[in-house]
């Protein structure tokens, strides 16, 4: 029985004038209690559940009483309460004026996806022999996805999850493997934060009118791209994903901005266990903390508890995806720093999930976790550039990484100049295309980063994007081509499964060993169109066979599924 969701959002209408503010509350239920001895606890504090996860026991939950959560905080079925945000407010007019699509976090991990974009683009040579752009597929060449494919190239049962801003399912080059049924939407799109700074913008704004998208829609372009890598059939359109006939269902938990908040995060995860899905692919981590810390001092006691509810939650959930079968696959990050060290967060939270929150420099000490990269069970996976080298922006860390993949480097080049071709190519949304300007009247692209495709007259486009956003997909489809290969049939779901942990040994145990730089303190150049030369150099700690820019090595499909 899928348990996951057992109640809608409510929609809360903007508070009155003078009356008190709602504000809506993540709410942890102590492991073992019952829902109903939650609920009255809640409802005593003067809350409202909203929403509620029963399996992890994760609740939204909403209240006008300004003591909620110290009200609740002493109550015997609960072990933690903390903001989730203000509701019922709107974005003034001249924040909601800005540009819906515009990055609205300059400094966060979805900045360097987009730097793929500008810079001399490549010629569109073919392969005849392969899938039309498969030539623009270094990224495929170097695990060796391309020879793997005559041995192993997914099986249908096998289904792969999408946590991410959506999948566009009619998109010609994903519509043959996506699962339309299977696949859900576990957030809406937020027009504002607690301080009215814009985030997905007006409903009315959006494509379709709504702030409750359909689950084949992707308004951001990021999760296209992920499902893309993963499964893009091969069809004589455009390109192949790692494993072209594995199912992608499409799970999304990210806003169209690119946010991602613990709820959806939580409830895919624990539905992605109850349909027998065998992997998942999160590229991004949860906000509003970059980090969670426990008891970091640089905290308020309010944002403390936030931080370990976050921590206690999620992992929760990865636990449960876990033991029903799910490997999970996560992006490492693009902070370019490492992971192990005492670091500096400059960008959380985020997210405003009170008046008068906002971002600040801190401290955070390696104890600090991102999620869901950090959690335990879940495969951290850094980037790579096309010369194999550890992408510039990618984050690291010995006893961190797990495993390495291709993400797109674009200074990974002679002279250190930006190339978009050495970016990674996948499937983009044409409407987005559209609402961006990026393709003219005739259908043909307008900048050098989308690439479009024809089948007769079945017409498909794709973007370069960078980032462990994209180097995570494309170890989730070699672990998929792992199940696919040596899967057994699932007796409860009908499918083929195979228990994560040896699906996790299999894809580190036959990646590719690569050592860290000699000397391993490597410096980065970069020369950007400005005329600005960049360095920064990252060490690597480690040896050939386990170190903190590969891992345990470059995923390598071939070697996965067997020579």
């Amino acid at each position: 029985m899928v348990a996951a969701t057992l109640a809608v959002p409510a929609q809360a209408a903007p508070t009155a004038a003078g009356s008190a503010t709602q504000t809506e509350y993540v709410v942890l239920y102590k492991e073992g209690t019952s829902a109903a001895d939650a609920q009255k606890a809640i409802e005593a504090a003067g809350g409202t559940v909203v929403k509620v996860n029963t399996e992890v026991g994760v609740a939204t939950v909403s209240s006008t009483n300004a003591g909620f959560a110290n009200a609740l905080a002493g109550a015997a079925a609960i072990e933690g309460v903390a903001p989730n945000r203000v509701i019922g407010s709107a974005p003034d007019d001249a924040k909601a004026s800005a540009a819906r699509k515009a990055p609205s976090r300059a400094a966060r991990n979805r900045g360097v996806e987009r730097e793929g974009r500008g810079g001399k683009g490549p010629k569109w040579g073919r392969n005849v022999k392969d899938e039309p752009l498969a030539d623009l597929q270094w990224d495929m060449k170097q695990i060796h996805a391309d020879e793997a494919h005559k041995y192993e190239q997914g099986d249908k049962r096998v289904l792969v999850g999408i946590l991410d801003t959506g999948v566009d399912g009619s998109h010609p080059d994903i519509a043959p493997n996506f699962d339309r049924r299977l696949s859900r939407n576990f957030t809406v799109d937020l027009p504002a934060d607690a301080n009215g700074d814009n985030i997905d913008g007006k409903c009315e704004d959006d494509p379709d009118g709504s702030c409750t998208d359909p689950n084949d829609v992707d308004e951001d372009g990021h999760g296209t791209h992920v499902a893309s890598s993963i499964a893009s059939p091969i069809n004589k359109l455009g390109i192949s994903g790692v494993a072209p006939k594995v199912t992608i269902v499409n799970l999304r938990a990210g806003q169209d901005s690119g946010y991602f908040f613990l709820q959806p995060t939580v409830d895919a995860l624990t539905y992605a266990g109850d349909i027998g899905v065998d992997v998942v692919n999160m590229s991004y981590y949860i906000d509003p903390w970059l980090f969670n810390c426990a008891d970091n001092p640089a905290d308020s006691p309010e944002e403390q508890a936030q931080q370990r509810l976050y921590i206690a939650a999620t992992q929760r959930a990865i636990d449960y995806a876990h033991a029903h079968g799910v490997t999970l696959v996560a992006a490492a990050g693009n902070e370019a720093i490492d992971y192990t060290k005492t670091n500096v967060d400059a960008v959380s939270p985020d997210y405003a999930s009170f008046p008068g929150q906002a971002a600040r420099t801190r401290t955070i000490p390696a104890s600090c976790v991102s999620l869901p990269a950090e959690a335990e069970h879940v495969i951290s996976v850094s980037s790579t550039g096309i010369s194999k080298r550890k992408a510039y922006y990618s984050s690291y860390g010995n006893g961190y990484i797990d495993v390495a993949s291709p993400g797109g480097d674009v200074y990974d080049t002679p002279g250190n100049t930006r190339d978009v071709s050495k970016a990674t190519l996948s499937a983009y949304p044409k409407a987005l295309a559209v609402a961006n300007g990026e393709i003219d009247a005739n259908g043909d692209p307008t900048v050098d980063y989308v690439v479009k495709d024809c089948k007769g007259s079945t017409c498909a486009y794709y973007q370069y994007l960078q980032g462990t956003s994209m180097a995570s997909p494309r170890a989730a489809g070699v672990a998929a081509l792992i199940v696919s290969r040596y899967g057994r049939h699932d007796r409860a779901h009908g499918g083929l499964t195979l228990d994560p942990d040896r699906v996790e040994a299999i894809l580190k145990g036959t990646a590719t060993r690569t050592a860290c730089p000699s000397p391993p303190a490597f410096t980065y150049t970069r020369n950007l169109p400005s005329g600005t030369t960049v360095t920064a150099t990252h060490v690597c700690e480690g040896t050939a066979g386990s170190n903190g820019f590969y891992g345990k090595g470059i995923v390598d499909a071939l070697h996965a599924v067997g020579r």
